[in-house]
């Protein structure tokens, strides 16, 4: 006969699930828009569901919330992508830290240099302010100066800096960092959590 404990640990995993499962519901039921998000003109998605990040290496806020995005992408899993573009505004630094992105991500390097860019420039103190020092780093990181020299004056390299300007437009953002569900609905609340901030973009993203 199973002893009373065995029976009891099942109902009360299951009555926590429950409970858990309401909390989500009910937190989904409260998400307002104009309050939690606005409905913009947006951008065209690849695929989706997605959340995309508008962020620049050189905004400190985007370095601070990096472990906060980080750890929601996390609790997303596979269920909905992730993608990033980096915002120029017009400032020469930033427009330099955008071309380092694209440089990443045609190497296939942005795993490895993401969170060094970052330390480099708010850590360090050592900005881009010259492509040189683009070039100087990915050399640093273990890439071949040819191969960075080839990403860097590629025609990719300019319509891409283009396309990150262009989203950023679209998208309707007024600063970085910002966050952007299935290129229509430009997240304005304040979380606090990751696991809010997952339970919002899972909202907006079954829209």
């Amino acid at each position: 006969m199973k002893s009373l404990t065995n029976l009891v640990r099942p109902l009360v995993a299951l009555a926590c699930g429950l409970v858990l499962s309401a909390s989500f519901a009910l937190q989904a039921a409260s998400f307002e828009e104009g309050k939690d998000y606005v409905t913009v003109a947006g951008i065209s998605e690849a695929q989706k569901p997605v959340l995309r990040e508008f962020f620049s290496y050189n905004c400190p806020h985007c370095y601070k919330q990096e472990p906060f995005v980080a750890s929601t992408v996390k609790l997303l899993g596979k269920d909905v992508a992730f993608e990033r573009t980096p915002v120029g505004a017009g400032r020469p630094a930033w427009e330099l830290s955008q071309l380092a992105y694209f440089v990443a991500q045609k190497l296939k390097m942005t795993k490895q240099v993401h969170e060094a860019i970052f330390k480099q420039i708010h850590e360090k103190g050592e900005q881009f302010t010259r492509p040189e020092q683009v070039k100087a780093f990915f050399v640093a990181q273990g890439a071949k100066a040819d191969d960075v020299d080839a990403a860097m004056n590629s025609v990719d390299a300019k319509f891409s800096v283009m396309n990150y300007d262009s989203q950023a437009q679209l998208s309707g953002i007024k600063g970085v960092p910002s966050l952007l569900v299935n290129g229509r609905y430009l997240i304005t609340s304040k979380v606090h959590t990751p696991e809010e901030l997952a339970e919002l973009v899972k909202f907006l993203a079954a829209k």
